[in-house]
C-alpha cells in the first residue's frame, strides 16, 4: 500500500508559518523526499527498534521516489560473524535496502573511532552522490558524533601510550583521573573516573599535542546537514525487551556463534571480546560462570548500557525523540520520523532544528 492517501498527520505535516502552534499543512511525500539534502540519523538505545524502522523509512522514501541506504553506526556490527549477539539484520530482513559498514572487520582487529569516521563519512558521501538518502543507524554515540559533527583525532604514540598504561596499572583509574583533572579539567569532567582507557588516551593526547584533550572532543556542529531522531521507549518496556532479546539470542545459537568466533581468535580481539553477550558467553565457556549466570549478566549489563546510551543522546538538544512504546510497529514509527522530515521540508530548511523535546503522536 502506498502513502499518497495518508492523512496529514502521517503523510507529512509541517507547521504553517505565521499560524498558531498546532496548525499544520500537508507536504506531499514526493516533495519531502526530493528535498532531503541531509543525513538522517536514527539513534538511541539498544533494543529500541532502530534497524527495523530504518528499513521501513527506506521503503517509504523509495515509494516517494527517493532511494535510501543504511550506514551502520553500531560498533559491534562492524565485525564479521558477530550476528546473533548484535541483532544484526539478516539479508531477508533488510528487504533489499543496501547496508554499509557491516561485516568489515575480523574479530581480532580493534575498532577505533578515527578509522570508522573515515569509512562512514566516505560511505555517506558515496550514498549522497548516488542521489540516495544516507540513513545513519545505530546507538554507538561517539561513532554517530564522529560522522555528523566536527571532530578531529590526534595521532598516537605507542611509547607514550605504554607509559600511561603502566601508570594506570600502578596507581589505578581514580588517581590517574585526578592527574588528568589537574592538566585538563574540561576533559576530566567528561570522562568517568572509572574509565581507565579513556583517561590514558586523554593524557597521551595532552602530552603528544601540548593541547587539552578536550580540544579534540566533538563539537556540536554538523559537517553536513543532518537530522537526528531517537526512539523513546519507556524504561520498563525497554528493560523487558532487553531481557527477551537475550533469551532469543541464546535460543538462536549465540553460544555456538561465540564458539566459532573463539576458534577464529575472538579472545585475542581487544574490542570484539568485550562485546556484550560475547564476553559473558566466553566466561561461561572458560568455566568462570554458568551459562545461566552469563545470560543474567548479559541482560543486566545491557540494561545499564542502554541507560548510558539514552543519557548520551538526551544531552544533545538537536535530537528529536519519537515515542516508541510497545505496540507501535516499524511502519508506524517510520511515519513519525517522516513527520520530522516533513517539518523541515515545510520550513524550507531541509533539516529540523533540534529542540530535545519529544514529538507527540
Amino acid at each position: 500500500m502506498g502513502h499518497s492517501a495518508a492523512p496529514a498527520s502521517a503523510q507529512g505535516a509541517a507547521p504553517v508559518p505565521g499560524e498558531p502552534p498546532g496548525q499544520f499543512r500537508a507536504v506531499p511525500d514526493e516533495v519531502v523526499a526530493a528535498g532531503l539534502g541531509t543525513v538522517v540519523a536514527l539513534v538511541g538505545p539498544t533494543a529500541a527498534g532502530k534497524s527495523d524502522v530504518a528499513v521501513a523509512l527506506a521503503a517509504r522514501l523509495a515509494a516517494a521516489g527517493r532511494p535510501a541506504e543504511v550506514v551502520n553506526a553500531d560498533a559491534m556490527q562492524l565485525y564479521r560473524g558477530m550476528d546473533v549477539g548484535t541483532a544484526k539484520l539478516t539479508g531477508h530482513e533488510r528487504r533489499g535496502v543496501p547496508h554499509h559498514l557491516l561485516d568489515v572487520l575480523d574479530v581480532r582487529e580493534p575498532a577505533d573511532v578515527a578509522t570508522y569516521q573515515h569509512l562512514a563519512r566516505t560511505a555517506v558521501a558515496d550514498v549522497a552522490a548516488r542521489g540516495a538518502v544516507p540513513l545513519l543507524v545505530g546507538g554507538s554515540g561517539l561513532y554517530v558524533r564522529a560522522v555528523l559533527d566536527e571532530m578531529d583525532f590526534p595521532g598516537t604514540d605507542p611509547v607514550l601510550r605504554r607509559r600511561w598504561e603502566e601508570r594506570l596499572a600502578a596507581v589505578g583509574a581514580g588517581a590517574l583521573h585526578a592527574e588528568l583533572a589537574a592538566v585538563d579539567p574540561a576533559a576530566a569532567a567528561r570522562i568517568l573516573p572509572s574509565n581507565g582507557r579513556r583517561i590514558v588516551r586523554a593524557l597521551e593526547v595532552v602530552e603528544l599535542t601540548g593541547r587539552p584533550f578536550s580540544a579534540s572532543l566533538p563539537q556540536p556542529r554538523y559537517v553536513r546537514p543532518a537530522v537526528q531522531v531517537s526512539l523513546a521507549v519507556p524504561r520498563p518496556q525497554l528493560d523487558a525487551r532487553i531481557d527477551a532479546r537475550v533469551r532469543r539470542m541464546l535460543d538462536a545459537g549465540l553460544v555456538a556463534e561465540v564458539e566459532a568466533l573463539a576458534a577464529r581468535g575472538l579472545r585475542e580481539g581487544r574490542t570484539a571480546s568485550r562485546a556484550l553477550g560475547y564476553a559473558q558467553v566466553l566466561d561461561a565457556l572458560d568455566g568462570r560462570c554458568t551459562l545461566a549466570e552469563a545470560a543474567a549478566e548479559t541482560a543486566r549489563a545491557t540494561r545499564k548500557f542502554a541507560r548510558r546510551q539514552e543519557s548520551w543522546f538526551r544531552r544533545d538538544p538537536r535530537v528529536r525523540w519519537v515515542p516508541a512504546p510497545d505496540g507501535r510497529g516499524a511502519a508506524e514509527l517510520a511515519d513519525e520520523v517522516w513527520r520530522v522530515l516533513a517539518a523541515g521540508a515545510g520550513a524550507g530548511a531541509g533539516a529540523v532544528p533540534g529542540t530535545g523535546r519529544t514529538l507527540g503522536p
